[in-house]
């Protein structure tokens, strides 16, 4: 949907008052029919509804319900209330567009005072239900009239959408960016101002390695798997990789880790060197430099070996990480918590009150096997947590993904929230006030193919946090970040994405959005 579609129909997208006054009070010589509904997505029976109530009345409102309002499914709405509201807006029949920011209608009711207000057959096949009873009282305390439409065709949004959710990604990219002001300029330009900025990372360094194996055979007397030994190969993993991320973006970055007296802890030392990482390490020689070994026959794991000590850190590594912490004078710090010692209820408070008060703070959660806590980083400028570890951090399974961002937000007392949703992009949350038309905004996932996830997390957290110190804004960073964590997942390995990356992906959705090859 481009910008030019936007502006042809967004003039008929209008606040109840605005609308009070344009159609006049009750009663009026031209008569006004009002529908109401979710439109998350608009159908034949929806057209038939809108279609016959038009046919009532001279003016045709179209009320639908705002995004928070809406709890029929974890990811609901696809279709944020903005797009919807278009889509609305773009039909001949329908006059004006309002988007009710109550749960109910019954105060846009009172205020329009519509001669008629519409309903679907289907609400009246058992009786009526008593939310519609409250509003057909409402019509009626001011002499309006409820008409229902007739049942010969009935379809259901929902199960329509339980059978494939719809594939918008473009259309709601540019509602967001036209909403926000912003273009792809914005974004490229965004993109080349991140070099030189100062971020230091704090966490627990991994090295993961893959033990590539062929199959020989199995055991004939107990269940053992043979497997020939074929090569090995180790990757910077954890917070390491962060760094090398941020590295890559351009960033002047610093990182302090807690490393083993070990063979692992010269890769890891050599390696971030060569990526021109300046390395503050700290040498434990009582733990290991944590390694995660797969073993890999045919493309497949067969077993994962673990060497680490998730034990937590001294309390002398800890001063000295304090320390570290401290020096920085400018700039971002990031913790990257994989809760392989470093953070825990205990050290996180002392670790976060070592940050100078005019820094910007991110945190990020990234835990596989341990217990982790994103809501224990309180008053961090950017968090950046996925919805497994959301969940987990509030013992909440079930609610929606706006209220589980709007509790993880409040909980964490950060400034932005974005909760990340694996192949179904993210969720940025951005206000205190969650019934702020301006809380919440989605943006889907613009990988062309997954050839491996594993990083993406990782390239999100390092261009949103050099975003949003660029321009502080969070729908640039989130879009910028989400790009960057596309490009990770299209290629094999957590290898850093640079910048020329981002371009290239950045010029492939402008020329998809302006339907160019």
């Amino acid at each position: 949907m481009s910008a030019e579609f936007a502006d042809r129909y967004k003039h008929k997208i209008k606040t109840a008052a605005e609308i009070a006054e344009i159609v006049g009070g009750f009663p009026r010589r031209k008569k006004v029919i009002m529908c109401h509904g979710v439109f998350d997505v608009v159908h034949p029976g929806h057209l038939r509804h809108l279609g016959f109530a038009k046919s009532k009345a001279k003016i045709l409102i179209a009320s639908l319900t705002a995004d928070r309002h809406i709890a029929k499914g974890v990811y609901r709405p696809h279709v944020p209330e903005q797009l919807r509201a278009l889509n609305l807006a773009a039909f001949e029949m329908v006059d004006y567009v309002v988007i009710d920011q109550n749960a109910k209608p019954l105060d846009n009711l009172l205020e329009i005072q519509p001669d008629f207000f519409a309903k679907g057959y289907e609400y009246t096949a058992q009786g009526l239900p008593p939310k519609t009873k409250e509003e057909l009282d409402t019509v009626q305390s001011y002499g309006g009239e409820v008409i229902f439409t007739p049942g010969d065709i009935v379809y259901s949004s929902s199960r329509l959408i339980d059978l494939k959710a719809p594939q918008i990604p473009m259309e709601k990219l540019l509602t967001l960016m036209d909403q926000e002001g912003c273009g792809f300029d914005d974004l490229s330009s965004t993109l080349s101002s991140m070099e030189g900025h100062k971020v230091h990372v704090i966490g627990d360094t991994i090295v993961d390695s893959y033990t590539e194996t062929s199959m020989i055979g199995g055991q004939t007397k107990t269940p053992t798997i043979s497997v020939s030994y074929e090569g090995r190969r180790d990757y910077i993993g954890g917070a390491a990789i962060v760094a090398k991320h941020l590295a890559a973006a351009g960033a002047d970055v610093t990182f302090s880790t807690v490393l083993g007296d070990d063979e692992y802890k010269d890769f890891v030392i050599a390696d971030l060197e060569q990526s021109g990482i300046r390395l503050k390490p700290i040498i434990d020689p009582t733990r290991p430099t944590t390694n995660k070994n797969a073993i890999v026959a045919g493309g497949y794991r067969l077993l994962k070996i673990d060497t680490l000590d998730n034990s937590s850190i001294s309390d002398d590594i800890r001063l000295r990480l304090i320390e570290h912490i401290s020096e920085t004078k400018e700039g971002a710090v990031v913790f990257s918590d994989f809760r392989h010692g470093i953070f825990n209820r205990w050290t996180i408070p002392s670790l976060t009150d070592a940050i100078q008060p005019d820094l910007f703070k991110v945190a990020d959660s990234q835990v596989a096997s341990r217990w982790g806590n994103i809501t224990e980083f309180k008053g961090f400028d950017l968090i950046t947590p996925n919805e497994r570890e959301a969940r987990f951090s509030i013992a909440d399974q079930d609610s929606g993904i706006r209220p589980l961002s709007s509790r993880i937000y409040d909980e964490a007392e950060c400034r932005t929230l974005i909760l990340k949703l694996a192949d179904r992009g993210v969720l940025t949350c951005r206000n205190a006030d969650h019934e702020a038309l301006d809380s919440f905004f989605v943006v889907d996932s613009f990988a062309d193919r997954v050839e491996d996830a594993v990083g993406a997390g990782d390239a999100l957290l390092a261009y949103a946090t050099l975003a949003m110190m660029t321009r502080g804004s969070a729908p640039i960073a989130t879009i910028l970040g989400s790009f960057a964590a596309a490009i990770e997942c299209e290629q094999d390995g957590n290898i850093p994405v640079t910048p020329a990356d981002v371009l290239k992906k950045i010029s492939a959705v402008e020329r998809r959005a302006k339907f160019e090859s």
